[in-house]
This record gives C-alpha cells, sequence and structure tokens, in this order.
C-alpha cells in the first residue's frame, strides 16, 4: 500500500532536507507515542548508511522498529527502510523540490502489513488511515518549526 503527503515549506531546501532528518526534532514529534530512540544513531542529523532502532508505543502496544538510511542524495531525497519491525516491508522516500521560494517535502511510504490476506485487511481498514495521519502530523510539524526559526 502507497501514501504520499506533500507539504510546502517556507524555508530553504538544505534545512527542510536536514530538518527531515533530524532524530531531535523527530522525538518531540512523536511524542504523543512515548517514541525513544534505543539504538544505533539516536540523536542528531541521520545519514546514509546509519541506522535508528525506536521503541513507541502503538495500538496500545511497546513496538520496536530499525530503520536504515538506504538511498541519500542531499539536499534532495533520502529513504529510510525497516530492518527489523512489525511490518512485512516499510520503505519511506522523502524528496525535496524547491519552488515557488521555499521547498516542498514530499513524503512517499510503501508498506505491506504482516499476516497475509489478514494484514491486508488491517492496511485498509486502519493501518493506511493512522500512517497516513503520522506522516501529515510529522509533516505539519517540520514545517511549523523550520518556518519559526526562518
Amino acid at each position: 500500500m502507497k501514501i504520499t503527503v506533500t507539504t510546502w515549506i517556507g524555508a530553504p531546501l538544505a534545512r527542510v532536507f536536514d530538518a527531515a532528518r533530524d532524530l531531535d526534532l523527530h522525538l518531540r514529534c512523536m511524542a504523543h507515542t512515548g517514541e525513544r530512540a534505543v539504538g544505533g544513531r539516536t540523536t542528531g542529523l541521520i545519514c546514509d548508511g546509519e541506522e535508528v532502532t525506536w521503541r513507541a508505543r502503538h495500538f496500545g502496544v511497546m513496538q520496536h522498529f530499525t530503520s536504515r538510511i538506504t538511498a541519500f542524495d542531499p539536499p534532495r531525497s533520502f529513504q529510510d527502510t525497516m530492518q527489523r519491525g512489525a511490518f512485512r516491508t516499510f520503505v519511506h522516500d522523502h524528496r525535496f523540490v524547491e519552488e515557488r521560494g521555499g521547498t516542498t517535502m514530499i513524503d512517499d511510504l510503501e508498506f505491506t502489513a504482516p499476516l497475509g490476506f489478514l494484514g491486508r485487511i488491517a492496511e485498509s481498514l486502519f493501518l493506511r488511515r493512522y500512517l497516513e495521519r503520522l506522516l501529515a502530523g510529522r509533516a505539519v510539524f517540520i514545517k511549523e518549526a523550520v518556518e519559526a526559526d526562518a
């Protein structure tokens, strides 16, 4: 299943790129889930080939999720790919385009739930909406943080 969230941000390309890979900013954004970075790189700007392991509560269950930066083209794009976690697949492409005096941030998330047919039902019933809200909320958080610093 694929989700795309597009957000225009009134800030320079490099600044938005760095904000999107800032682990400290991400933690502030996801505070409502109790998310913590517990392994790999846990603070600062994540870079090519680095991993981070997150611990957070989703759907009332404590989850661990390890992601690696698997593509890195600063300041235009980067990709994080799940290495370990609850999903069968989870790939998040972050793209940045300079336009209209600012930057358009494009989040493309492709994911597959585990459990075959039951997972596909879960994707349709609630996972897609849940992940779309998380991505959209993250995008607004980044936008507000970066524009406030401008």
